[in-house]
């Protein structure tokens, strides 16, 4: 299915791109959303009337996402969990451990879908490099201590 983006996304283009992708990937992500449309002659003509608008509307969310960033960059955050004698954890440190104790370190929401655990979730004591995508442009490192209770 061709369709037109309404901003960037990550792997399949920048606003205004007119892509073919699958279409359960457009139906079911893409348009409901609202980050695509199809690529019809009309959809075509008001996406051009409304491009000015949309490129503002992206450019501020830049612009917000590296103020984010900038106070997130280089913070370390200590999480306790139970452990046991080993240093191994009862139970685990997930995506939204971390976004809650973030939130609370520095006043700003960070949502579980932001923080990235390429490894999954942390089942150890110890110290953690993690990366925090704001955007798609956008990234903040954050070191995460993981201690015992």
């Amino acid at each position: 299915m061709q369709i037109i983006l309404l901003e960037k996304v990550t792997n399949l283009g920048s606003l205004g791109d007119i892509v073919k992708v699958k279409d359960g990937y457009a139906r079911n992500f893409l348009i409901p959303q609202g980050k695509a449309k199809r690529a019809t002659e009309a959809n075509l003509k008001q996406f051009e009337a409304r491009r000015a608008e949309l490129e503002k509307l992206a450019a501020e969310a830049l612009a917000a996402a590296q103020a984010r960033a900038e106070k997130l960059e280089g913070l370390s955050v200590t999480i306790a969990q139970k452990a046991g004698v080993d240093g191994r954890l009862f139970g685990s440190v997930t995506t939204q451990d971390i976004a809650t104790a973030l939130s609370q370190a520095t006043g700003l929401q960070v949502v579980k879908g932001e923080v990235r655990l390429p490894e999954g979730p942390f089942k150890q004591i110890g110290e953690y490099d993690i990366v925090v995508a704001l955007h798609t442009d956008v990234a903040a490192n954050v070191k995460i201590t993981v201690v015992g209770e």
